[in-house]
């Protein structure tokens, strides 16, 4: 199965980290700092490559080339992450899939919103580059999403009650 080979993989290169941090942190770290390099690697090619540094029409807006590339990069996180999340860092969560699935939603928009902000204001108030402006956001973003999903997307009930 995948998520095993995953987690087998992951586990691999625990032990030098186990006196630093516990299992799951490390896992969220790993799965956590892959999505983030994808997201990125995303981000950029959709920047450069795809928009061009070019305004994107949508017919009813217009939407400036890092906030295009923004949206799509976050919508392919999303979906990678919550699997990621649910599967191999998660793993003991007993909420419903459900349940999971709409608080990482709202987690994620939150985080959306708040990226889209920063991003808005490092390059459009800062004149910082796109790309570096992304990455100081993604730090302050990956903190706020892993306290969000421990605590409140992927927490575990109390059952002993």
């Amino acid at each position: 199965m995948p998520k095993d080979k995953i987690i087998s993989f992951i586990d691999f290169f625990y032990p030098p980290f186990r006196q630093l941090m516990p299992l799951q942190t490390f896992r969220y770290a790993a799965c956590g700092g892959a999505n983030t390099v994808l997201g990125l690697a995303l981000f950029k090619i959709l920047l450069v490559f795809v928009f061009k540094g070019e305004n994107v029409e949508l017919g009813f807006y217009t939407l400036k080339p890092h906030n295009a590339a923004l949206f799509i990069s976050f919508i392919v996180n999303f979906a990678v992450g919550f699997i990621l999340m649910k599967y191999v860092v998660f793993v003991a969560s007993n909420l419903r899939g459900r349940i999971q699935l709409f608080r990482y939603g709202l987690s994620f928009v939150f985080n959306l919103a708040l990226n889209y902000f920063i991003l808005k204001v490092f390059v459009e108030v800062f004149g910082w580059w796109p790309f570096l402006s992304q990455c100081f956001s993604t730090v302050i973003i990956v903190t706020i999403s892993y306290l969000s999903q421990k605590h409140f997307s992927f927490k575990t009930k109390d059952v002993t009650g």
